[in-house]
């Protein structure tokens, strides 16, 4: 099988067990991360194939999603991915989720970072506000509790703990993935993303407040 085939292979298995997600990590979500990638790659001069599998693949085992989806291992092996390459891609899958505003990442390739960048530019922006109250509703939390605190977890232990508010979620991770893209390609397009959340808090708290 070819690379191309791998990576149209992988998609259908991936859309076959994410359709249905409602907490924002659905196939759309992980559509949108593989056709970021895929850009970023070629403007970045990555692997474009180990990008792919990476991009789509990347939320397999997320420790956020609760139903079973196998293994990504079992899934590249299955459609005949040779060793090397699921190396790569697994070690980017376990390394591309925000782990705490205190634990810093550790992504030491180039396809690495940009599967990164990808994830991390789908949680900043318009889609990423609606993304984090379908997670927070699919997870039962409050919008909003006006005598809460954000939080700036120091580990990944205390950060997979957290239950705060959606809007918390702002000022404890969205707010600063601008700061901690790797590449120029996607800093390029967090600037108008980030500055969109920062108006729609703004506005929100206004809101809440009785102020607009």
């Amino acid at each position: 099988m070819e690379p191309h085939a791998h990576v149209r292979a992988l998609a259908r298995r991936v859309h076959e067990d994410f359709a249905a997600d409602p907490s924002g990590h659905d196939w759309w979500h992980v559509w949108r991360v593989w056709q970021t990638a895929r850009r970023l790659a070629l403007a970045e001069g990555a692997d474009v194939y180990v990008v792919e599998l990476a991009a789509l693949g990347h939320d397999v085992e997320d420790w956020k999603l609760e139903r079973p989806h196998g293994t990504l291992r079992g899934w590249l092996e299955e459609i005949g991915v040779g060793e090397g390459v699921i190396e790569a891609v697994e070690d980017i899958c376990r390394r591309v989720s925000f782990k705490g505003a205190g634990v810093p990442d550790e992504m030491p390739t180039l396809e690495g970072r940009v599967v990164q960048d990808a994830d991390r530019l789908d949680s900043i922006g318009a889609i990423a506000i609606a993304r984090t109250f379908a997670y927070g509703g699919a997870k039962g939390r409050l919008l909003y509790d006006p005598e809460e605190e954000p939080v700036l977890h120091g580990s990944f232990e205390h950060y997979k703990s957290s239950s705060s508010s959606s809007l918390m979620h702002f000022y404890e991770k969205l707010f600063l993935l601008k700061d901690r893209l790797h590449t120029a390609s996607a800093r390029a397009l967090a600037e108008e993303r980030h500055a969109f959340m920062e108006r729609y808090v703004e506005q929100f708290l206004a809101e809440w407040e009785g102020r607009a």
